[in-house]
């Protein structure tokens, strides 16, 4: 079973891309709504190394129907070279909230 909506998680090296990329996926209706958590600590095995840095969490509320677009978008505007995109689906939650976030990413 396929989930309709979706928390997508993707993170930013600073906090005007993680704004940059919130008002994109909000603005083209591919988000309802992104929250940014600035300043986590990732700590992750890139090119053979351990690295560790500073990011901005975002989390993204959207529709299955809209991952896609949305996976584009943010692999357009997203300066890393594999930028993190994980989508979990979400199982439940308060009916109208869940009602706006469908009615906020569908077509115009």
């Amino acid at each position: 079973m396929r989930a309709e909506l979706l928390v997508v998680l993707v993170t930013c090296p600073t906090c005007a891309i993680a704004r940059r990329l919130a008002s994109t996926l909000v603005e083209e209706r591919l988000a309802a709504c992104v929250n940014a958590l600035p300043g986590i600590e990732s700590t992750f095995r890139w090119q053979g190394k351990t690295e560790r840095c500073r990011e901005v969490l975002l989390l993204i509320k959207t529709t299955a129907r809209r991952f896609e677009r949305l996976r584009r978008a943010v692999m357009a505007l997203h300066p890393y070279d594999v930028p993190e995109i994980i989508a979990l689906p979400i199982v439940a939650g308060h009916r109208p909230y869940l009602r706006w976030v469908r009615s906020s990413v569908s077509s115009v």
